[in-house]
């Protein structure tokens, strides 16, 4: 987007916002300067990402009203800027006596408690920093501005609820260049502070925070391996000479990559590997090579063959069960790099840089694909599980059919319902789920908080587990109660693309109709919403004995009465209430 001129963006926005089919996503920015060039940038960068972004502005310098008036956005973000909190802040802060000074900050305080109290159900709020660059960027001495900005970054960094995040603006205005940043002619005239270039980086720094709330993350890491995990090539090199350690100058480099690897594993982003190479040259790196980072514990999956990488990646995709965007491969090979753009374009793909000194640097500006708003047990354990789940697979074949299969599996389900100790958990389904989700609706954890102290609202989750291991809180529905007309609606009903396979669905539906039902409700309600990832889903509320009561081409609603529905009987999973 960079590149782009901001008349092609005005116009690229228009022609996306036309042809977009998703949902709307309603972003308000509450200001109190002006900044309406952001608009078209952060549409266009989010409805290229397939976020059908919506933004409109509350009034100029109103972002305590507005902050109640627009708490229902899906987000608002707030440009709060020192300068203009008292007119000509800037320069008038240095004259003040200390008893001006502090009621300044307090006044800024208590207008923070309020917007923090009007935004506390909004389901998620983005607050810039306060910063001094903007006018004191280039003096050596910290003065009064420095100070107050950091005082009230301090109290912000204190008073935000889970719902909220801060955004270090300075971070964005040292990237773009302090100059670069500013427009002070339009500032002075018209209280324009930011230039279109200042925007356009801002827009990349905060998207990873919108993309990961509308499940746009990524989740596994594919590497090539020479030249890419380690400098040389291991069949001509061989095993004593390739490099990757802190002690070699070109091996450093590749060790400094490694370790990020490392650290995003343990924040639940799986590795793969994807190479033209001998499969037991590899391993023999993996398992006996004193510098490789990247162990067999930590590599979740592995295509070392002579194959096109297109077919591997495809295979990885498909073994794992996720989309093709859920991957990012990185290559060393032009010509392998533009192949899987051009064949697999829903697969990010990274280039290791001719100049490798640039490799860490690269790889550390991408980061942010992996962005997560938390971390929960079952990403620190998903390396297990998905090695477990390679095990079933790989004992699939000894059985006769599918019902044996399952049945050999001893499943257990444990269901639990509104149990705020899993919130992120709960979360992270509704963000990440797409292929086993009937609605893809997105929940931040401010939502789900709201759902379970809603009355006649109940949310339900389960865990899973077999004689292979357990799988952890992979289920979630979010079902609404209106006993004054014996009726009931499903919010949501997903569950992890990793335990698909396994009739557990079915199980949950029987429970959560069970619990309807001692509830006296008569009529449960639910919708099928369509979108690219989760067509294997469309049939399954008319499997569960829901009758269609309209249809078009985005979606199904359906009802159920209750009292004629027809369980499947799945006798071989075991449910536990775990109320």
């Amino acid at each position: 987007m960079n590149e782009l001129k901001y008349l092609d963006i005005l116009q690229q926005n228009k022609e996306l916002g036309v042809s977009s089919k998703s949902s709307p996503y309603s972003v308000t920015v509450l200001s109190n300067i002006i900044v309406h060039q952001i608009k078209e940038i952060l549409e266009f960068s989010l409805r290229g990402e397939g976020i059908n972004a919506n933004v409109e502005f509350g009034d100029y310098d109103n972002i305590i009203q507005d902050s109640e008036k627009y708490q229902d956005s899906d987000l608002i973000i707030i440009f709060w800027e020192l300068c203009n909190i008292v007119d000509g802040l800037q320069f008038k802060v240095d004259i003040l006596n200390e008893s001006q000074f502090d009621e300044i900050f307090e006044k800024i305080k208590f207008e923070i408690d309020f917007v923090l109290k009007n935004t506390h159900k909004t389901s998620f709020v983005l607050i810039n920093k306060f910063t001094s660059l903007t006018f004191f960027g280039f003096n050596a001495k910290k003065g009064r501005f420095d100070k107050l900005a950091d005082r009230l970054n301090n109290y912000l960094e204190k008073k935000i609820l889970t719902n909220t995040a801060l955004v270090e603006i300075n971070k964005v205005i040292a990237s773009v260049g302090i100059s670069n940043s500013l427009s002070l002619r339009q500032y002075y005239s018209s209280k324009s502070l930011y230039t279109i270039e200042f925007f356009k980086f801002y827009v990349e720094f905060i998207k990873p925070f919108i993309m990961a709330i509308n499940g746009k993350s990524k989740k596994i890491i594919v590497f090539d391996c020479d030249n890419t995990l380690w400098k040389g090539v291991l069949g001509e090199d061989g095993f004593s000479k390739i490099e990757m350690s802190s002690r070699e100058k070109n091996g450093s480099i590749f060790a400094e990559v490694q370790t990020m690897a490392l650290a995003l594993n343990k924040q639940g982003i799986l590795i793969g590997l994807c190479s033209k190479n001998n499969l037991d040259d590899i391993n023999e790196v993996i398992i006996s090579h004193p510098d490789m980072q990247l162990k067999k514990d930590v590599i979740t999956i592995k295509k070392i063959n002579w194959k096109d990488k297109v077919s591997n990646l495809q295979e990885i995709a498909n073994e794992l069960n996720v989309g093709l965007d859920s991957l990012v491969f990185v290559d060393d090979s032009s010509f392998e790099v533009n192949l899987i753009r051009e064949k697999l374009p829903e697969v990010t793909v990274l280039q290791v840089p001719k100049n490798i000194y640039e490799y860490p640097q690269m790889f550390r500006k991408n980061l942010n694909l992996f962005y997560n708003l938390s971390t929960t047990l079952e990403d620190n354990r998903r390396n297990k599980m998905y090695e477990n789940q390679l095990k079933r697979e790989s004992t699939k074949p000894s059985f006769v059919g599918i019902e044996d299969y399952l049945t050999s599996l001893e499943l257990k389900m444990t269901i639990s319902e509104n149990d705020k100790s899993i919130i992120p958990r709960m979360s992270q389904l509704s963000q990440k789920t797409n292929q086993f989700n009937l609605t893809t609706k997105r929940y931040t954890e401010n939502d789900i908080k709201n759902f379970i102290d809603c009355q006649g609202v109940y949310v339900y989750t389960f865990s899973v587990s077999d004689k292979f291991g357990d799988s952890g809180i992979t289920g979630l529905g979010i079902i609404s109660i209106f006993d004054d007309i014996c009726t009931a609606k499903i919010d949501t009903f997903l569950m992890s693309c990793r335990i698909i396979g396994r009739n557990i669905e079915y199980a949950f539906m029987d429970y959560i109709v069970k619990e309807i039902k001692n509830k006296k409700i008569k009529n449960l309600s639910a919708k099928y919403i369509k979108t690219r990832k989760n067509k294997q889903v469309e049939g399954f509320y008319d499997v569960c004995s829901f009758d269609v009561t309209s249809e078009d081409e985005l979606s199904i609603s359906y009802v159920l009465k209750v009292n004629e529905y027809k369980s499947k009987k799945i006798n071989y999973i075991e449910v536990i209430s775990g109320k």
